[in-house]
């Protein structure tokens, strides 16, 4: 397939090649000059937070890179094997329990473990860092960290010291999920934030695998290896992230031996890569990738219309020869690799003159004019420029006129965060995740300030109390499946790809297992 490189790639493409290295027209990959240095093409417009949540201001890669790497929570994800989406498994806890009241989790931490400044991590640092999140009068208290943390701790009522090794968090009511939530509240050393106040950020301490190194604004954050970590010093020495949304940049950064790993390559330059020797990984994650209908504009307030453009999409088509195979396609709410995805639930094929009746049933023979407002790079969003843009050309097709606006990435994750559709558009096109099972009342929940399609359905909110108090992870999984089938029948979103994660590493880089995860673990991984 032809690919057209466009003025904007091309120019992010030069500054990328003026920032690494040269870029030449490489053949075989060029072995590492840094073994025991690993350089990774994010797909991040910038580096992202350094402060524990914060990270999270460039979606989950900004976690999976650097909220993961330089701190942990009392939980993790199991990232070592590819076959099964991972489980919850002891961090810095190394065991958990709830009360008989169904109200209160008892965490028992590790012990042994220090922060990277040599503060010792105890039950007083929990208590310190979840009064960072939840306590404005505590001195530590940081508003923004607190509002990124919020969706892991939004059921938490209190929490106390039993003892030094011990701490008990009490939850509002029976709150299911509490341990997979904690996977993403970050432990801060005491001492470093006491120390730096609102400059945390730029002198981070936590207890992870790598340690802050130095950091170019915008152009590269460097971490280097924790050898005290808990669960074993990391066999890299060195850890350089680099922003680079364009996916050509990438390409020539990663062919020129700039980088080691590029994620999300154009899905045009798998075959080359794989022909030349580099390492093409793909894996099936818990992933959606939909169109977000405001359903309080019309004509999209008629689920007759809403159903219509799910039925226009020819998903199989773009999986098959755009995409290349990076993607599977979604005909319900819940990514396949999610374990409440039900096949029986799959519902929208490929059905244009469906689409069509259903228009006409509506009262839009003719069709009507849309906005949909879309990221142009960022975590899991894949190729959104050409994916968007075969969209519209499928929707052009039954005689819906889209106009994409697009936005860069952190911008939309601002005004998601806060409840927005950018630019008043119609529709927003982004990527998102159930890994953190708080994500389906987040989304779908009547009035949840989260739920920017305006949503609602008395079903889906008595399911979401439902699973929220059900404590067997099966049953929870269950009652998540039918809400996908509830909100997927109401049309709430145009359902249409769940990634699979793609990404390119050179021939030298050893030891990494690709999960079916958002997340993944750099523990194991060498650059000769």
């Amino acid at each position: 397939m032809m690919r057209i490189i466009r003025p904007r790639a091309v120019l992010a493409l030069i500054v990328v090649c003026g920032m690494l290295a040269s870029c030449g027209e490489k053949g075989a990959p060029e072995r590492s000059n840094h073994p025991g240095t690993l350089r990774i093409a994010m797909t991040a417009s910038d580096i992202p937070s350094l402060d524990t949540t914060l990270a999270g201001n460039q979606g989950y890669e900004g976690n999976r890179f650097v909220g993961n790497q330089l701190y942990d929570g009392l939980t993790r994800y199991d990232l070592d094997q590819s076959t099964s989406t991972p489980r919850v498994v002891p961090a810095l806890a190394q065991s958990w329990e709830l009360s008989p009241t169904g109200t209160e989790w008892i965490f028992h931490l590790r012990p042994g473990v220090t922060f990277t400044d040599g503060t010792p991590f105890d039950a007083d640092a929990v208590i310190f860092n979840l009064d960072r999140y939840m306590n404005p009068a505590a001195p530590q208290f940081n508003t923004a960290a607190s509002g990124r943390a919020a969706l892991s701790l939004s059921g938490v009522r209190s929490y106390r010291r039993i003892d030094d090794r011990t701490v008990a968090i009490e939850t509002k009511g029976v709150y299911s999920h509490l341990p997979e939530d904690m996977v993403f509240v970050y432990m801060a050393s005491p001492a470093a934030v006491t120390r730096w106040g609102s400059e945390f950020g730029a002198h981070p301490v936590g207890t992870g695998p790598f340690v802050y190194s130095s950091m170019q604004r915008g152009q590269r954050l460097t971490l280097r290896a924790n050898p005290h970590y808990w669960r074993g010093a990391p066999k890299l020495r060195e850890l350089v992230l680099l922003p680079v949304p364009d996916a050509s940049a990438r390409l020539a950064a990663v062919r020129s031996g700039s980088v080691d790993w590029a994620e999300a390559p154009n899905p045009d330059d798998i075959d080359w890569l794989r022909g030349h020797g580099y390492q093409v990984l793909t894996n099936a994650y818990d992933h959606v990738w939909p169109w977000i209908f405001d359903v309080t504009k019309k004509p999209l307030d008629d689920v007759r219309v809403r159903r219509a453009l799910n039925y226009a999409i020819d998903r199989r088509a773009i999986a098959t020869h755009l995409l290349a195979g990076t993607a599977d396609t979604a005909e319900q709410v819940a990514p396949r690799a999610s374990l409440a995805y039900r096949p029986d639930d799959d519902l929208y094929g490929y059905d244009p003159e469906k689409a069509r009746q259903l228009l006409a049933q509506a009262g839009y023979p003719r069709g009507f004019d849309m906005t949909v407002s879309y990221p142009t790079s960022g975590s899991g969003n894949m190729q959104p420029g050409s994916m968007n843009q075969a969209m519209q050309a499928d929707l052009a097709a039954v005689g819906v006129r889209v106009r994409l606006k697009p936005i860069e990435w952190a911008a939309m994750l601002t005004a998601f965060s806060g409840g927005s559709i950018p630019d008043h558009a119609d529709a927003i096109n982004i990527s998102l995740t159930f890994i953190q099972e708080a994500f389906w009342g987040l989304l779908f929940g009547t009035g949840s300030p989260t739920n920017i399609g305006h949503y609602s359905n008395p079903r889906v909110d008595d399911l979401i109390t439902r699973s929220t108090a059900t404590i067997d992870p099966a049953t929870r999984n269950s009652l998540y499946g039918q809400i996908s089938a509830q909100v997927t029948a109401d049309a709430a979103w145009l359902t249409a790809f769940n990634d699979r994660n793609p990404r390119v590493l050179a021939p030298d880089v050893h030891g990494f297992v690709q999960p079916k995860s958002w997340f993944l673990d750099l523990v194991p991984v060498s650059v000769d």
